[in-house]
């Protein structure tokens, strides 16, 4: 049996703004906490995201539970590090209405690195009614455009209401090495690609709709979008096509929708496409 999709082409509309559109593409809903996982433009997406929110009018927090590259001013106009949980908090009562975008992070660990905050202080920053939004980048994988969680991973914070997995869509067709993905060897016990082998279509889709895939921990009130990125690359829209169809094929009923973007150009996104009712 063949599951059916609904495509929706996104484009720049005469006298509409495009920094909406990831807001849009995503479905995104007044409030939101946003957790990111998987490969290939997360940190990207998050900060992409949070300045079309500040530009809004919104506003956002963007942290990690895991760590991150320090943004720079371009990425997030505030960044705020402080292993105190509470000082955080204060730091964010004096200044999120006028900053309105703030990265807080628990520490400085060296080469640029930030350590993340604990989940619980997400939840703690979501009930205190800080901010419109909460983005958190919810694990690592090393700049590699592919991965497989670690055991530990994705830190998914229980009050999360999204979570968006991305994938670089430049991994059709690499080899399955440790120089090209993150977790090579659970990648191949999940797809069954023997290492070194090609990462196929099929197997981006797994990674997707595999229990232990970057879904893995989601909450079970959140909502789940797939994020495929770098469509841009040659034939990108042709090989995200078919991992969308293959994706949507797996009958992930909690996959509400599947996005195909190229997170560095403009527009963001491409295309949505959603699972026929």
């Amino acid at each position: 049996m063949i599951y059916s999709w609904i495509e929706r082409p996104m484009k720049e509309e005469k006298g509409r703004s495009q920094r909406g559109i990831l807001t849009e593409s995503l479905g995104l809903r007044t409030r939101e906490v946003i957790s990111i996982a998987g490969a290939g433009g997360k940190t990207t997406l998050m900060f992409r995201l949070a300045g079309e929110l500040f530009l809004s009018g919104q506003r956002v927090i963007t942290t990690t539970t895991t760590r991150i590259l320090e943004p720079t001013p371009g990425e997030s106009p505030s960044l705020f590090v402080h292993r105190d949980g509470e000082k955080i908090k204060e730091f964010l009562k004096h200044h999120i209405d006028q900053s309105r975008h703030i990265t807080v992070a628990g520490e400085r660990l060296g080469e640029g690195k930030l350590k993340g905050i604990a989940s619980d202080l997400v939840v703690e920053l979501w009930n205190s009614s800080l901010s419109d939004y909460i983005i958190i980048e919810a694990d690592g994988a090393a700049g590699r455009p592919v991965k497989a969680p670690r055991e530990q991973e994705p830190v998914i914070p229980y009050n999360t209401t999204v979570v968006i997995a991305v994938l670089g869509i430049d991994g059709v067709g690499m080899a399955l090495t440790e120089e090209n993905v993150f977790q090579p060897e659970l990648i191949s016990r999940l797809t069954g690609i023997p290492l070194g082998g090609s990462i196929s279509v099929e197997a981006m889709a797994v990674l997707m709709t595999h229990p232990e895939g970057i879904f893995k921990g989601s909450p079970a009130s959140s909502r789940v979008v797939a994020f495929l990125n770098k469509v841009d690359i040659p034939d990108g829209l042709a090989k995200a096509e078919a991992v969308a169809r293959k994706i949507i094929e797996g009958r992930l009923p909690r996959i509400e929708r599947v996005v195909l973007g190229q997170l560095k150009g403009d527009p963001p996104v491409s295309r949505v496409i959603f699972p026929a009712q």
